[in-house]
């Protein structure tokens, strides 16, 4: 994004990939473009511009999958239905497009879910992407220009000057700026030009993506954990919640929350996990699979399609929950740029689109 900001700009821009192309989180997640649960304030307003970008940019190019599907959160019992209500009378809900919908209003929109709940929260603003192929799709556009050009399978090991940097093949890049967008990729040069104290630390997680479920799934589907994880939501009718009504023990453990999406073959996205402490585990384990099969079973009313994939990923996230992401400038022209967590598919246009505005691009 912040390639396509600065080409969109009208300069000249070299994207290095350490990777013959992306791999990490910028493919590993949902897709999602989640207004819904955003922080109030600088944060909400950042998702929000970049609802914005997402849906200009996804009319030039295509291949991003681009939907305005919005999201339901159905909501069992009086404590998650408190909370659901709580959101719906925020000031800022009316930007966010929350309503709280009867199951019947609920089932208009997404007649996939045909379990039993109360009540639905809905997020007009919501929208989703293809998180494998988004990439791809944009890099395709930006060779289209004849001032973007791609090195992959290169990392840039050394700084070498203002705004200049060496790659491992040797090669020296020099520039007018230069943007480190580095991911949960924290160590080598990232750890010497900023030191031991960044203030950003690597959540990994595990999702899983079904065979086609056979219909359509219209929106973006949360479960009422998500209203645990998700800092629009705090309120006192939450921290009730939290008190009264615990997450069951392999959600707990897990630090887990359903999201759920459909991809454009039709199958479902499904997660996640959330895993803080290092070392992390190097390998995925079963029960929060078998949590998640249970609850999207609940609310569909259905077995589950067959798990074709099953995924660990990481993040970075920047340990200040009052930034939607670290920027620092770390040597003459050189700036880091990481650390948004679980935001970075929702608000990465936003995100470069205000780099580009800090450095005067």
């Amino acid at each position: 994004m912040h390639a396509w900001q600065a080409v969109e700009r009208g300069h000249e821009v070299v994207q290095i990939e350490r990777e013959a192309e992306a791999r990490g989180a910028s493919l590993r997640n949902f897709g999602q473009i989640w207004v819904s649960g955003r922080a109030g304030g600088e944060e909400l307003d950042t998702a929000l511009r970049a609802r914005e970008l997402w849906e200009e940019i996804g009319g030039r190019v295509p291949g991003l999958g681009f939907r305005a599907n919005g999201s339901l959160t159905p909501v069992r019992g009086a404590r998650e239905l408190a909370v659901a209500e709580a959101a719906v009378a925020r000031a800022d809900a009316a930007a966010r497009g929350h309503k709280l919908l009867t199951p019947a209003e609920a089932r208009a929109l997404n007649p996939a879910l045909r379990g039993a709940f109360d009540a639905a929260l809905h997020c007009e603003r919501d929208a989703a992407v293809e998180p494998r192929t988004a990439q791809l799709a944009l890099r395709a556009e930006l060779l289209k220009s004849p001032n973007y050009t791609f090195l992959p399978g290169r990392e840039v090991r050394e700084v070498v000057g203002a705004a200049a940097v060496r790659d491992d093949h040797g090669d020296v890049h020099r520039a007018d700026a230069v943007v480190l967008a580095t991911g949960a990729w924290l160590g080598g040069l990232v750890h010497e030009l900023a030191g031991p104290d960044l203030p950003v630390r690597r959540v990994r997680l595990q999702m899983m993506q079904t065979d086609p479920l056979g219909e359509p799934l219209p929106t973006s589907v949360a479960d009422a954990d998500s209203f645990r994880y998700y800092p629009a939501y705090a309120s006192p009718a939450l921290d009730e919640l939290n008190a009264r009504q615990p997450q069951p023990e392999t959600a707990a453990l897990h630090r887990m929350q359903l999201l759920m999406v459909q991809r454009a073959d039709g199958g479902l996205t499904i997660g996640d996990t959330h895993e803080y402490e290092h070392p992390f585990a190097f390998d995925t384990v079963e029960e929060p699979y078998e949590h998640l099969a249970g609850v999207v079973e609940s609310l569909l009313g259905r077995p589950l399609p067959r798990v074709r994939h099953r995924w660990a990923g990481v993040y970075a996230q920047c340990t200040d929950p009052s930034r939607v992401v670290h920027r620092q400038r770390v040597a003459d022209g050189v700036w880091l740029v990481t650390g948004p967590g679980g935001r970075g598919m929702t608000c990465s246009p936003a995100i470069a689109e205000t780099t580009a505005n800090e450095l005067g691009w």
